[in-house]
């Protein structure tokens, strides 16, 4: 299995272990055949993204134990769906975005130059 590739080209690099992301809860924003939502945007989260999302019925800050899910906070690093983080940017509430995290296959459905519009600087 080759390795996958982030936005820029390069070796997918890791988005968060704490809390675990990823649709494979590896820390990875990879996606495969079963990934319906194409989870592979590694956003740091805002309070701001966090209510909009909530408010389009995908609520990522209340905890479900259930599913070892911690609920996020803003700061938390994240793989959004990239159809969830076009429509935040279209609303201007897009949250920053860490490239060497983020998969290629985001650019299906955003455009790179957005992406580096929002890129998280350190």
């Amino acid at each position: 299995m080759t390795e996958a590739k982030n936005v820029i080209g390069t070796d997918l690099e890791v988005c968060c272990t704490s809390p675990m992301t990823g649709y494979y809860r590896d820390g990875f924003c990879r996606t495969g055949g079963q990934d319906f939502g194409s989870h592979v945007v590694c956003a740091q989260v805002t309070a701001e993204f966090l209510e909009f999302t909530k408010s389009r019925g995908n609520d990522l800050s209340t905890p479900v134990p259930d599913y070892n899910f911690p609920g996020l906070k803003p700061g938390d690093r994240w793989c959004l769906c990239a159809s969830r983080w076009q429509e935040a940017l279209e609303a201007g509430v897009a949250p920053p975005v860490i490239l060497s995290s983020t998969h290629a296959r985001a650019l299906e459905v955003v455009s790179l130059n957005e992406l580096k519009k929002h890129a998280f600087l350190v």
